[in-house]
């Protein structure tokens, strides 16, 4: 198994993608700690993995607050892998010029914060211990023509410059980080969101393969990248997109 004897934790673990990799994760055999808000979502996946012969326990951590994310990861026996994919409280579907500074700045303030209290938490712990992984998930992309994402790209961009940043400063204790671009998973989209059928059929088209990353394809490539057989990638991106994304 890639990730035997790890330990993992995913904030934001009881949604889609955080599931995913979760579930990924434990069925290479990592020891996930799930963190969220909300304990019954978090409950849930631990109920799947466990049934699927993984290890999983569940936390209620606030990822935007300094206090619960420290003592959350403190409370962990060693931190290997450490991912963050809460939600980022965007507001879509209406253009820059219309919008509210505040829904404007909701994703941006959410992403810069969270990303950066649970990366220090993960460094402070893999810096003695002499290496880690400090996943990413996002990165950088081109603007959507037909559809308003209002701060939601503009935030990933400041969480790219933040990973580059963790990189330089932490590639010489042994600590990796990587994004995994996607160019978007339709199956993370809410049923019953509005605009849902809008943006999978936009997302499929924009591809070379005729179809977008699964959340099944996000898990996959999770695990590797988070395995010692991608030990020399890091300062990095991951290009899952299926080619909506050309590197």
């Amino acid at each position: 198994m890639l990730l035997e004897g790890k330990n993992a934790v995913i904030y934001g673990g009881g949604g889609s993608i955080g599931g995913a990799v979760a579930k990924a994760f434990a069925r290479e055999g990592a020891r996930v700690y799930l963190a969220g808000r909300t304990k019954a979502t978090l409950d849930a996946v631990a109920d799947e993995i466990r049934a699927a012969g993984g290890q999983a326990e569940t936390a209620e951590v606030d990822a935007l607050d300094e206090a619960s994310v420290d003592a959350h990861a403190d409370a962990i026996p060693g931190i290997d892998i450490s991912f963050n994919v809460i939600g980022l409280n965007d507001v879509q579907g209406t253009p820059l010029a219309e919008m509210a500074l505040a829904d404007f700045m909701a994703p941006i303030e959410t992403a810069v914060r969270s990303q950066f209290l649970t990366a220090r938490a993960a460094a402070r712990q893999m810096i003695p211990r002499g290496g880690g992984m400090i996943l990413w998930f996002g990165g950088e992309g081109d603007p959507i023509r037909d559809y308003s994402i209002g701060g939601l790209q503009i935030a990933f961009h400041a969480v790219e410059a933040m990973r580059r940043q963790l990189a330089t400063e932490l590639g010489r204790h042994g600590i990796r980080t990587v994004t995994l671009r996607t160019g978007g998973v339709p199956e993370s989209i809410p049923e019953g969101f509005d605009g849902r059928d809008r943006i999978t059929e936009m997302l499929e088209r924009a591809t070379l393969l005729g179809r977008t990353a699964t959340l099944e394809d996000v898990g996959n490539v999770a695990a590797f990248v988070a395995c010692d057989q991608a030990r020399t990638m890091t300062a990095a991106t991951v290009n899952v997109s299926a080619g909506a994304l050309l590197d």
